[in-house]
């Protein structure tokens, strides 16, 4: 916290860039600068790798600040609006993942041997699998000053706080293959009560969270009991979700969206209660993000990279962006026939689709024998990336296209 307060200061006074992205920033250069200076004073990356190692970051996103990003960012989005998109959301989050993965994994498999790297098509596949959801973490923050078209933000900002229930299904899955090495052994049954736990399982989940929180809610009028109300809900849901083996990601999505939408738009709540509860969990969000964007910068001292893998991580980029383009651009086309789209919603639904803390925690989740050492430092290079160039230019790539006429304001 002392770091984050730190590089959010450094941010706001010198780089003036958006929040998380400029915070990342800032805690990468003050990572680097410790290696360099390390080679002199080799107690200063002895003393970083200390505090940095004390994390286990999967832990901690995965099973700690996710379930209050995603329900924060849920709580914000326009349900009426989402609903009008659900048929193009509902294929983005599960076709276009499956496309990507199968579209990165592919062709990362063969592009690896131009810098004397391999990897079974099988792990290729499962850095394909983490590596193509989008990171609502990520995405939302910087959406909201990106001035995009609605409908394509919509389709953005509700393909990423979904896709990560199929993401994990088809990580998790792939992950059964490349541990047992015969992929005869994992029966289609599995596969399929896998999908039913988690995702029909979280979303049912979520309702009956959400219901029971809203009904509490609507009981009393005090922003104090409501904000404890609904924070026992993500600390006690999430865990819950977690121990009956239901998707925890979607359970706080869904009972966020049922609570922000209903207890709070439908109702007749007092105004001034639903705007402490609202600030309460934007700050929350911001405090989160912080937090997350700068131990993805002080991650770098634990991963080792080489030249080989770092020339990985450079060809995985463009691989990357054209799988995630490939996808959209396919269901975009078989889509159009009964919900309009832009001329330009394939490429800025590409440049939109940021990776975040999801994809490196997923990535170090995997053991040794899954080719980490390889797939752990391409993960970092192509969120990094993503995070920063994607996410630092989409405002002027939106910009562009509103000045030339190519999208609608």
């Amino acid at each position: 916290m002392v770091l984050v307060s730190f590089f959010g200061y450094l941010n706001f006074r010198f780089l003036k860039l958006q929040n998380s992205i400029g915070i990342m920033i800032v805690s990468i250069l003050f990572s680097m600068f410790i290696i360099v200076i390390s080679i002199y004073f080799p107690a200063f990356i002895k003393f970083q790798k200390s505090i940095v190692s004390t994390i286990d970051f999967q832990k901690l996103l995965l099973n700690g600040i996710l379930s209050f990003m995603l329900f924060a960012g849920a709580l914000h989005l326009d349900f009426n609006q989402l609903k009008t998109q659900k048929w193009n959301v509902l294929a983005f989050t599960t076709l276009g993942v499956i496309l990507s993965t199968a579209f990165v994994g592919v062709i990362l498999y063969y592009a690896l041997g131009w810098v004397g790297l391999s990897m079974p098509i099988i792990h290729c596949l499962l850095f394909g699998a983490l590596i193509s959801p989008t990171d609502p973490v990520a995405v939302i923050g910087i959406l909201k000053k990106a001035g995009i078209n609605k409908t394509v933000e919509i389709n953005i900002v509700g393909e990423s706080l979904f896709n990560d229930g199929i993401g994990v299904v088809i990580f998790l899955t792939l992950l059964q293959f490349a541990s047992v090495g015969n992929t005869e052994t994992i029966a289609l049954s599995g596969i399929i009560k896998l999908i039913f736990l988690e995702v029909i399982g979280g979303i049912a989940f979520g309702i009956i969270l959400g219901r029971i929180t809203h009904r509490a809610i609507m009981k009393i009028d005090s922003y104090e009991t409501e904000v404890l109300i609904t924070l026992g809900m993500v600390m006690g849901g999430y865990a819950l979700a977690e121990k009956l083996g239901v998707s925890g990601p979607l359970t706080m999505v869904v009972s966020g969206l049922l609570i922000g939408n209903k207890t709070y738009s439908e109702s007749k709540k007092r105004t001034d209660t639903q705007s402490y509860v609202f600030k309460f969990w934007e700050l929350i969000d911001i405090l989160c993000n912080a937090i997350l964007f700068v131990l993805i910068g002080l991650e770098i001292v634990l991963i080792s990279f080489d030249k080989q893998l770092v020339l990985a991580g450079f060809i995985a980029i463009p691989i990357v962006i054209l799988a995630r383009y490939l996808s959209v651009k396919v269901l975009v086309n078989s889509l159009k026939k009964w919900e309009p789209f832009g001329s330009k919603t394939s490429l800025l639904m590409t440049w939109g689709g940021l990776r975040g803390g999801i994809s490196i925690a997923m990535a170090l989740s995997l053991s040794k024998a899954t080719s980490w050492d390889i797939i752990v430092p391409i993960t970092y290079i192509v969120v990094v990336f993503s995070i920063i160039v994607q996410g630092l230019s989409l405002g002027r790539l939106v910009a562009f296209f509103k000045k030339s006429n190519k999208i609608k304001t």
